[in-house]
């Protein structure tokens, strides 16, 4: 008798691993997928991809003393 529950708790929680395993899928597609939309829509303020102009660069090289 030990041995039959022992079985069936044990498929039983591959059942459940196996739901949630199913439902992840969908929630990590979907999240994809809205990220996926978030970055086409921001491309042309992202400025990795148009670039800086050098004005306004704040990680430039700072300019040397002019009194040196």
């Amino acid at each position: 008798m030990v041995g039959s529950t022992a079985y069936v708790a044990m498929c039983r929680a591959d059942e459940v691993q196996g739901e949630a395993g199913t439902n992840y899928q969908g929630l990590v597609s979907q999240a994809a997928a809205e990220l996926q939309q978030y970055c086409m829509q921001n491309a042309c303020k992202d400025a990795l991809l148009i670039g800086v102009p050098a004005g306004s660069n704040p990680f430039r090289e700072p300019r040397s003393c002019a009194l040196l």
